[in-house]
């Protein structure tokens, strides 16, 4: 293979003119020959007995050359890539444009990555949100557990709103039945607005065995054209009332719903969750702010090809989580009332904020000359193989060590920046302290930030590029 010309024809498009000749084709030629010339019917000769020069005399010199072209053409092209430093974002245009018993020439017209000009991507001013976990927080998941662990029991009481009634109804309209407008054993919410406006309301105060007539009127937007805006009756008897009871708060609750034996246990438990919970909150949005300071002190032209594969991807994946939900896109696309072409021009923006994300970090990666050791490598396989319960062997098959490089190194590229920035901690404005005194404590301390913070950016990257491969099998 020769590399006769790296010819930049656009600004992200590269042509490069490249040689095969000699002995490298000759045997090319000689193997497509001896791959063919069973198929090939030779008046005179049995299949596969033809000399070579009576089959090229009478199809022509060049009927193996093709072959031979298509065999010698990927590694050859692989080889130029490599030899002119390019790195390509899309296949190949391949013309062959000279071909003869000593070889070929081909030109291959490609889109590759653009100049990126990063400025400014050390001392970032950034806000860092600190956030404290507060007893309103812990007893608001308290709460929540306290309602997953509710009953509801019969009472005999009058119905108040928030009970639920147990009911047989049904509907007249001009003293007719009308479709649709019965049922028994019916569980209705009082105070929940599932029913037409106002029946709900006059079933409060009422007890079980009790039966009444309610009157409504139906509104003027409701769904049954023969209903809307029709005064209607329903008869209506009370089978049951109930009532939501939550548990109490004590040590056996705690033991009910949790591994502790106490409800001390419990609440430390859960302030400790949300601790960790907010701590990473404030982590992501501190990259997050970072990440758009980054990318406002970035120019790039972006590939148009670069962003259209990575709406393609973001497509792919959300197709992945509509399958698992028994869904297909096509489905999903009639549920909302939408076409394929406008539903991916949703992705547009956020497809082109992640691909410029990216040009900018690899930039900075190769700025700061940042290295990946052999450790960090093995790291980020485990941690790959750990979240998806594979060996890291495994995922070893899936992924090359080159993707997994510059996944691990744009991820340090984030720790750089983080770094290296300059970061304001504070509190949200939930959070601040209201009273004088208070007030006249700082909220702020200005810092570096640690380096002992980790970002997750080259995991998420390469664990969807395993599942994709995983997929794909």
């Amino acid at each position: 293979m020769n590399l006769k010309e790296n010819k930049k024809t656009d600004k992200n498009t590269v042509q490069l003119t490249v040689e095969v000749k000699g002995d490298e084709f000759k045997s090319a030629v000689d193997a497509a020959f001896k791959k063919n010339v069973a198929k090939m019917t030779v008046p005179g000769f049995r299949k596969g007995k033809a000399p070579r020069k009576i089959i090229e005399k009478l199809y022509g010199e060049g009927v193996f050359y093709d072959d031979a072209i298509n065999s010698l053409y990927p590694t050859a092209y692989e080889s130029a890539v490599s030899e002119s430093g390019i790195s390509p974002v899309d296949n190949p245009k391949v013309e062959v444009t000279s071909v003869d018993s000593d070889g070929f020439v081909f030109t291959a017209t490609v889109t590759v990555k653009p100049q990126v000009d990063v400025k400014d991507y050390k001392g970032i001013k950034v806000v860092k949100n600190v956030y404290n976990v507060t007893e309103t927080m812990v007893k608001g998941e308290i709460e929540a557990l306290r309602k997953q662990n509710q009953r509801i029991v019969d009472v005999d009481r009058e119905a108040k709103s928030g009970d639920t009634v147990n009911i047989d109804y049904e509907g007249f309209v001009d003293g007719v039945a009308f479709d649709g407008g019965k049922a028994q054993g019916y569980d209705l919410n009082l105070g929940s607005n599932t029913f037409i406006p106002g029946f709900e309301d006059q079933l409060v105060g009422k007890k079980a065995s009790d039966e009444c007539e309610v009157n409504v009127t139906f509104p003027e937007e409701y769904h049954a054209q023969e209903l809307k805006g029709k005064a209607a009756v329903f008869k209506v008897k009370i089978n049951a009332v109930k009532e939501i009871q939550l548990p109490e708060l004590d040590d056996e609750f705690a033991k009910d719903v949790s591994e502790f034996d106490t409800l001390t246990e419990l609440k430390s438990s859960i302030k400790k969750k949300l601790s960790e919970q907010k701590s990473k909150q404030s982590e992501t949005e501190l990259e997050n702010a970072l990440i758009d300071k980054l990318l406002e002190n970035t120019e790039v032209d972006i590939p148009p090809v670069m962003i259209s594969r990575k709406v393609d991807s973001m497509m792919a994946e959300f197709e992945q989580r509509l399958a698992g939900s028994g869904l297909n896109l096509n489905t999903y696309l009639q549920y909302m009332g939408t076409d394929l072409e406008s539903f991916k021009k949703n992705y547009q923006p956020d497809a082109e904020k992640q691909v410029k994300t990216r040009l900018a970090l690899e930039k900075i990666v190769e700025l700061e000359n940042i290295v990946v050791s052999d450790e960090d490598i093995e790291k980020e396989y485990q941690m790959i193989a750990d979240a998806y319960k594979m060996k890291a062997e495994d995922v070893k098959r899936f992924i090359p060590a080159s993707e997994i490089t510059m996944d691990v190194a744009v991820g340090k590229a984030v720790e750089f920046i983080k770094t290296n920035a300059q970061i304001t901690e504070e509190k949200p404005a939930a959070q601040k302290p209201t009273s004088k005194t208070a007030t006249k404590t700082s909220s702020k301390t200005t810092t570096k930030a640690s380096s002992k913070t980790t970002t997750k950016t080259s995991s998420k990257t390469t664990a969807k590029k395993t599942e994709e491969k995983k997929s794909a099998e």
